[in-house]
């Protein structure tokens, strides 16, 4: 990894991007881009897309989605607490004891997710809490005090934990899931450029808004772009440390590679395509198999207009959803290789129809 890659890295995950509010990590995303594309796409929502060899008749889109779970100011108590609701897929039961960020127009004001001493509570009795039981402490007294801050209802808070690493061998932190997708299409942008490399279509690289409350940035996106074919890059869950079970969430492992996804909304001929290339390259991979739908950009591509052929390369990640979020960096490695290493596959002339 390039010193200017891994200042981007840091920059882009540390920075908070909450569903609905990802503008300000769309700008570092596309700032750092700039150079390795030739224009730019922005939707109304804020979906970035980055064009590589445009008007070409055939369109290809490696794809990630930019933002990160998240919480609402929901009611805020006389005497100056925060209750909060969900702004995606937030863990209430890691909430107790965490610092948070509440993002408002005067700035950033901290915050944390307080919770009564083991001393006070009955712990025979302790249960999961509750997300309307959660409640955010920001050193007020009254509730002027907290409005006074620039906190109202519809104020989002993050978790307030950035990107460290451990063992040398994983990154760690919030938001991997999936600001680490973002990193990896546009540092495979990044090798497209430096290599030189002149494509036989139009490449459309794509970091979408809003996957973690129903996939609704690709969704919109998908019908603009209308592409030929999408690889889309996501999380899965490495299911090898304790409570997992492997007969029901499959045996993934963090270091052994991507994951290439088996399931109806994931094109058979495309996802052979990935394997093919996968194994002339020797890069590592894994398998997954998914029920009625991959819960990722995938589906909302794969049905988007009249159809859009779409596979899914997977990010084995460890303790999704939480801010000890963990991916190897071989994987990573991996991950934004295999990507490059189709693209350059494609003649533009693909036709991945069962029937023809």
């Amino acid at each position: 990894m390039s010193d200017q890659s891994r200042e981007f890295l840091y920059k882009y995950l540390n920075n908070a991007s909450p569903t609905g509010f990802e503008a300000s990590g769309q700008q570092i995303w596309l700032d750092y881009i700039k150079p390795y594309i030739e224009e730019t796409i922005i939707d109304v929502y804020g979906t970035a897309v980055g064009v590589i060899g445009g008007g070409q008749d055939y369109k290809v889109v490696i794809e990630a989605h930019s933002d990160e779970i998240s919480w609402f100011v929901n009611y805020i108590t006389d005497d100056g607490y925060i209750h909060v609701r969900r702004n995606g897929g937030s863990d209430a039961i890691i909430a107790p004891s965490m610092r948070v960020n509440l993002h408002t127009a005067k700035g950033v004001v901290k915050g944390v997710f307080g919770w009564p001493a083991i001393h006070v509570r009955d712990i025979a009795k302790d249960q999961v809490p509750k997300v309307h039981e959660l409640f955010i402490d920001v050193g007020a007294s009254k509730k002027d005090e907290v409005l006074e801050m620039g906190i109202h209802v519809g104020t989002v808070a993050t978790f307030a934990d950035g990107l460290d690493e451990l063992n040398e061998k994983y990154y760690l932190g919030r938001a991997l899931d999936n600001r680490m997708g973002g990193f990896m299409i546009a540092e495979v942008a990044r090798m497209l450029h430096e290599n030189n490399v002149r494509l036989p279509f139009t490449l459309y690289v794509v970091n979408a808004v809003q996957e973690e409350i129903g996939l609704r940035g690709a969704e919109m996106i998908s019908r603009r772009l209308k592409p030929n074919l999408a690889i889309v890059t996501d999380v899965t869950h490495d299911t090898q440390s304790p409570m997992y079970n492997k007969k029901e969430q499959g045996d993934l492992k963090s270091g052994g590679g991507p994951v290439i996804c088996y399931g109806p909304a994931v094109q058979n001929n495309v996802r052979d395509l990935l394997i093919r290339i996968a194994d002339e390259k020797k890069i590592p991979f894994q398998r997954q198999a998914v029920s009625r739908s991959t819960g990722t950009d995938t589906d909302s591509f794969a049905y988007s207009t009249e159809g859009i052929a779409s596979a899914l390369i997977s990010l084995p990640l460890k303790y999704m959803h939480t801010t000890v979020e963990m991916v190897h960096k071989e994987d990573v490695k991996n991950v934004i290789q295999l990507m490059y290493d189709v693209l350059l596959s494609l003649k533009g002339d693909e036709d991945f129809r069962y029937i023809k």
